[in-house]
């Protein structure tokens, strides 16, 4: 695959710079929009100004508003002009006049709307609450991340002739090419064959690149359509922090009655999830959170109700995951409290009680013991039971007060998770997708592929190309350029699902490369496998079809996180973390190791470092100056072991999703190890300083 460049180094002839013009408002009517005396070659663009349709393919999104604005930075107008340093003050002059509305920020304001709701009901948990036993209630809560990327989000577009025809070209760092080129098609209302997208280098996304780059690109296309001059958009690093999709925040009320043994009898279960404006992927994200609270532990009376509420926040998103990891921790969370009520090892109680098998669609009768004996390795690794147990002893001891200062206590807590392999619903493209592979008369492997993605896919088809053909690495060629649709670089798709099309491409060129004269052409795709989940409890929405293909083979993985608690930097310091993964095949070990450990370490920040939140529907500029990720040298030890062959594992045959694993697992691992430390059950993430210098100053 080629090397391909960043936005920052590509700058077209004649070139236009954009600046957005944005809502100052979170919620009200555009009256108008005044601006200085613009120079000659400086112009305003607005909504009356789009050619085609003014709203981004699959969500409810304005490529400009228009009328209402329903969230604080909404673009409203592109101004573009020759002078970058002249076009930032004439936009800073530009007046975005409205008739403000009154905004609703929270989910527990009355007036927020509920856009997407469901609900589920196994047995009878009413019945069940009025029954003997122990009953456990907890509200746990997860806070927005921010991806930081490497470079910000940005387009750069132009016109190249083709054939006497003008050619729109699209450069932008994506991880859905066709997604976008449907937008920008629409957007300008202009035939596909006259748009190419040419991706740009993604590096590092952790999923925040999937839909809003189209909305960017669709903004420079039209600069470019209106003035036949290259566009250049590209955001500064602060509006790439104020205004681009965080990871959606989510509530999650859990009410238990379990018996003395830790049987959770019946579960009371109320979701609600912050998608900010316009819920884009609604279904995907409330779905995808309400499977990861269901997906572990069989109950056999349970009631859950989950709501997606529409804000006055800039719409949420997706990061590394679309709720599986928000779900996982809360149940995790609210497991390892009934283990501690019961008083039983968090690990233990995991291992009697999981049974995923029954929750998640034809998972092997293996799969229940590998899930068990990834919990008994990880602790085994960690040294977790012994760890445990002294930890224990000295919590209890002393019976409710802290060490002196500089005797830090310290805690460990462990975890499990899991991870699908796509998405439960597709857009407008039915959820087709395709990869075609050639073998040419030079004997030269082409595979086209428009996955665009930071990580090594060319090592890994090689390998591929190798054990099924034998043709050599250096023979294999992976081009993007012209591809047929792969679908969106997420959820693991392309190491499990995408890889599997190639294998596929390549077996069936085997068969015919000494029968069959070159060059030899293969296309396989994928389809659809509609379906329903939790034995046909859990269905899709009315319209829509679930595609459980991705569940089919989850990955799983068990985290074990050791800390010790600073009391006079009232700072958790992070001792280990061990995280132990069935991922079956794993093609390259070290670019798993290598995507996992670099997950981990933002797991721990979202669950710690990264303290952002919404203030009345913005982020403040105190936590943008102060937001921090783990820098290299900070990174604490990081243990990452694959489950082998022979330990349970149901199937070493195919590669399962593993790039989401350590954000479902890790945190709750992390919290409830600060909880053991610190003698309290801390519910939420991020973990805030002040809630650790509150327990001090209570019982310090």
């Amino acid at each position: 695959m080629e090397t391909l460049p960043f936005l920052e180094d590509i700058y077209p002839d004649n070139l236009l710079y954009a600046a957005t013009i944005r809502s100052p408002v979170a919620k009200g009517l555009l009256k108008k929009i005044d601006t200085p005396a613009l120079p000659g070659n400086f112009t305003l663009i607005t909504a009356k100004d789009i050619p085609g349709l003014n709203r981004l393919e699959g969500t409810k999104i304005p490529i400009l508003a228009y009328e209402q604005l329903s969230y604080i930075g909404e673009p409203v107008a592109i101004l573009l002009g020759d002078n970058k340093t002249k076009l930032e003050k004439l936009a800073a002059k530009c007046v975005v006049c409205v008739s403000e509305e009154k905004p609703v920020f929270s989910c527990k304001d009355p007036e927020s709307i509920t856009d997407i709701s469901r609900e589920l009901v196994i047995g009878d948990t009413a019945g069940e609450f009025t029954k003997n036993g122990k009953i456990i209630t907890g509200c746990y809560e997860t806070g927005i991340q921010d991806h930081w990327y490497a470079e910000p989000v940005g387009a750069i577009c132009w016109y190249e002739k083709e054939e006497l025809k003008d050619k729109l070209i699209v450069r932008t760092a994506t991880q859905w090419p066709h997604q976008l080129k449907r937008a920008v098609i629409k957007a300008l209302g202009i035939d596909p064959a006259s748009v190419n997208i040419e991706p740009t280098a993604l590096n590092l996304h952790f999923d925040g690149k999937l839909w809003y780059p189209a909305l960017v690109a669709c903004h420079a296309a039209i600069g470019v359509y209106v003035t036949k001059r290259p566009v250049r958009l590209i955001l500064n690093r602060e509006e790439d922090f104020f205004y681009t999709p965080k990871r959606a925040s989510v509530k999650v009320d859990i009410a238990s009655i379990f018996e003395e043994n830790g049987k959770i009898n019946a579960a009371e279960i109320d979701i609600t999830v912050n998608l900010g404006s316009y819920a884009v992927n609604g279904n995907e994200i409330l779905d995808q959170v309400c499977l990861g609270v269901l997906g572990l532990y069989k109950i056999n009376n349970l009631k859950l109700t989950a709501k997606a509420k529409l804000t006055n926040i800039p719409p949420q998103g997706p990061f590394s995951g679309f709720g599986l990891a928000q779900g996982l921790f809360a149940i995790e969370r609210h497991v390892s409290q009934v283990a501690g009520l019961v008083n039983q090892d968090p690990a233990e109680w995991r291992i009697n009680h999981l049974n995923s098998k029954l929750l998640l669609p034809s998972l092997p009768v293996k799969q229940a013991s590998a899930e068990n004996e990834l919990i008994n390795i990880a602790a085994k690794n960690s040294d977790y039971y012994r760890k445990w147990s002294s930890h224990e002893l000295l919590r209890q001891n002393r019976k409710g007060s802290l060490p002196h200062k500089g005797d830090n206590p310290r805690g460990i807590g462990i975890a499990a998770g899991f991870n699908g392999n796509g998405l439960l619903y597709h857009i407008e493209d039915k959820g087709i997708y395709n990869v075609e592979v050639t073998l040419t008369k030079e004997s030269i492997l082409e595979i086209k592929a428009s996955i665009t993605t930071s990580e090594d896919y060319n090592k890994i088809w090689e390998k591929v190309a190798l054990e099924t053909m034998s043709i050599k690495p250096e023979k294999v060629r992976i081009v993007s350029a012209g591809a047929l649709d792969c679908g969106p670089s997420c959820s693991s798709r392309n190491i499990t699902a995408i890889t599997k099309l190639v294998e596929k491409c390549c077996l069936a060129i085997r068969k015919q490369r000494f029968h069959a004269p070159l060059p030899i052409t293969v296309k396989r795709s994928i389809k659809p496998q509609n379906g329903v989940l939790l034995g046909g409890l859990f269905t899709p929405p009315q319209g829509k079809s679930m595609d459980i293909t991705g569940f089919l083979k989850p990955g799983f993985a068990a985290a074990v996180v050791e800390v010790s608690i600073d009391l006079i930097e009232c700072m958790p310091v992070i001792r280990g973390v061990w995280l132990l993964v069935d991922g079956g095949k794993i093609i390259s070990k070290n670019r798993a190791k290598r995507s996992l450990t670099r997950g981990a370490a933002q797991a721990l920040g979202w669950a710690f470092t990264e303290n952002i939140e919404y203030i009345n529907g913005q982020l403040p500029r105190s936590q943008y100056n102060n937001f921090t990720i783990f820098s290299p040298v900070e990174i604490p030890p990081i243990h990452i072991d694959f489950l082998e062959p022979g330990k349970g594992s149901a199937d070493f045959n195919e590669p399962k999703g593993i790039g989401e694993l350590p954000f479902t697992c890790i945190p709750a691992a992390f919290l409830q190890a600060v909880s053991q430390a610190m003698g309290s059950s801390f519910k939420s993430i991020p973990l805030k300083r002040k809630d650790i210098f509150e327990m001090i100053r209570v019982t310090g």
